[in-house]
């Protein structure tokens, strides 16, 4: 029967994000997508004999969460690995890395991610030879840091990816070195893919159990949408891709994915004749994803001006360009040539200011693609720059969490200039479209985590201690819009998700309390960051719920 719909949630208080009706009762789903919205009565009177009906008892409804820059496939893969985020210390880090090699054969590879000596008390960077004493002279490893600009290696890694005393920096990366000239261990930016390359790559059954534990996690914290991005000139775009088509064709891909390609890539999309939006309305490739420079946390961000400290010391350094401007400009226009926006990392503010020179060269040679091009983290830029993103018609993809996780380390090696970090509400104000993602493994994936940084410029556990640069903070509705409308627009999705409007997918989350009311209230604590989703549905079914009533 026409009309009739096939689940019916009501009683709520769905923020809706549609300016149209930001609030409504109920919602109503036909298939995998919104049919009604609107007042208790008027959806209900859409029930039939076997629509599901489900009473929120008059909690907080939201669109599905995109999370706007996420490694889905590094993330997934990471929590199969040694997991080093949180450790207290070098020696917590080793010790959890000589129980997982214990558990492995001896000519295993033993890999893992998140450590971060910046939350030590004693910010020692890790060696070669400490990794050794933990794994043994034979047992390759290899452990990233958490923002993925750095790693770790031990000495048989190293062997077997052939670095000696005599090999050279590559271009783009820096080997870490003793005072001998032999390496250490350490790794930054492009000189990790020398390991990289001489890694086994993941079998099938593997990859699709990540995959899917990773998606099923996201579901848990309300994400049913990512824009998977892409690692510098390593390898794991084909893999991903090609694991995300076999869980797609066998039905298991509940997860909107927005797909980015490598810039190295390229040549294969012109050959093939593919652009932008091939796929569907689950998987589809999206940006051409090109990278600047490094990190912050690694000193690797590409600066105007030198770091103020940094430990070791490393007078004058001013980060790594990893990719030249003039590759990077014809890499844009071979992008735009093909259909393809673009998406490009850049942290430091001379980073950003090249990206963004390059981009008002781009918009004066011809017509633009119509997904609007990505500056990804716009982590540190110059006053002067920082309205030419909305001038330029650019997304500013950013990631509230990385601002409560690298405010210290930003007062340490920045100093004043600390204050032109993370503009969040400036870059609002400029008018710049903003999509919020974690990216995650780098950072926590759980978006309420990323809500409450955005919402109060302070970690939950030091709330006392007053906003970081609380200028910056913004209000609670223009983040949830990051986390949903903004990121559908970035992707040029908004005909289909990021809002609660009829004829757009049915994702959607229920939340244990309502973030409005915490807001006027007034945070103090974990009030946002401890939120739980106790309902998400994707394309209309339910993919993770806790105890709702249903009739």
């Amino acid at each position: 029967m026409q009309g009739i719909a096939d689940l019916i949630l009501y009683n709520g208080r769905f923020y809706t994000v549609d300016k149209a009706q930001p609030w409504a009762e109920a919602v109503a789903v036909a298939g995998s997508f919104i049919v009604a919205v609107g007042n208790n009565a008027d959806v209900l009177a859409r029930a039939g004999p076997q629509t599901r009906r489900v009473d929120l008892g008059g909690r907080l409804a939201l669109p599905g969460l995109c999370d706007a820059h996420i490694h889905l496939y590094d993330w997934s893969v990471a929590r199969q690995q040694v997991l080093l985020a949180g450790c207290a210390d070098k020696a917590e880090m080793l010790a959890r890395i000589r129980e997982a090699a214990g558990r492995q054969s001896p000519q295993a590879w033993v890999s893992g991610r998140g450590w971060n000596e910046s939350f030590w008390t004693e910010r020692v960077l890790p060696t070669r030879a400490d990794l050794d004493q933990v794994t043994g002279p034979e047992q390759p490893a290899i452990f990233w840091r958490s923002d993925m600009h750095a790693a770790v290696a031990n000495s048989a890694a190293l062997q077997r990816a052939g670095i000696t005393l005599a090999t050279l920096d590559p271009p783009g990366g820096i080997i870490g070195r003793e005072a001998s000239g032999r390496p250490n261990g350490l790794l930054w930016e492009l000189a990790i893919n020398l390991v990289m390359a001489a890694m086994p790559i993941p079998e099938d059954d593997f990859l699709d159990q990540a995959i899917s534990a990773g998606v099923a996690e996201l579901h848990r914290l309300g994400v049913t949408a990512v824009h998977d991005q892409r690692m510098k000139d390593q390898t794991e775009g084909p893999l991903a891709l090609a694991t995300y088509q076999r869980l797609r064709r066998a039905g298991r891909l509940k997860l909107r994915l927005n797909c980015n390609v490598a810039a190295h890539d390229l040549p294969h999309l012109a050959g093939l004749g593919l652009g932008s939006g091939f796929g569907d309305d689950v998987l589809r490739l999206g940006h051409v994803k090109f990278f600047t420079d490094g990190s912050m946390g690694s000193q690797t961000a590409w600066m105007l001006e030198p770091y103020e400290k940094e430990e070791p010391a490393t007078p004058d350094n001013t980060g790594v360009n990893v990719t030249p401007p003039d590759q990077l400009a014809a890499g844009f226009r071979q992008a735009e040539t093909l259909g393809f926006p673009v998406s490009v990392h850049a942290i430091g503010d001379r980073a950003n200011r090249v990206v963004l020179d390059i981009f008002e060269e781009l918009a004066q040679s011809g017509p633009r693609s119509a997904i609007p091009h990505r500056v990804e983290h716009v982590q540190i830029i110059d006053p002067a720059d920082l309205p030419r993103l909305a001038a330029l018609g650019l997304t500013a993809s950013v990631q509230p969490i990385h601002a409560t996780d690298d405010m210290d380390t930003a007062d340490r090696v920045l100093e004043e200039r600390a204050s032109r970090v993370y503009n969040f509400r400036s870059l609002a104000k400029s008018g710049a479209l903003l999509a919020f993602g974690s990216d995650a493994p780098v950072a926590d994936p759980n978006p309420f985590l990323g809500f409450h940084a955005a919402l109060c410029r302070q970690r939950p556990e030091r709330m006392a201690a007053g906003p970081w640069y609380g200028k910056e903070r913004l209000a609670l509705a223009q983040v949830i819009e990051g986390y949903t409308l903004g990121a559908a627009r970035a992707a040029g999705w908004e005909a289909v998700i990021g809002s609660l409007t009829p004829g757009k997918r049915a994702d959607l989350i229920v939340l244990d309390r309502d973030l409005f009311a915490l807001e006027k209230e007034g945070i103090s604590g974990r009030e946002i960051a401890d939120t739980q989703v106790l309902l998400t549905l994707f394309d209309g079914e339910v993919v993770y719920s806790q105890d709702l009533h249903r009739e």
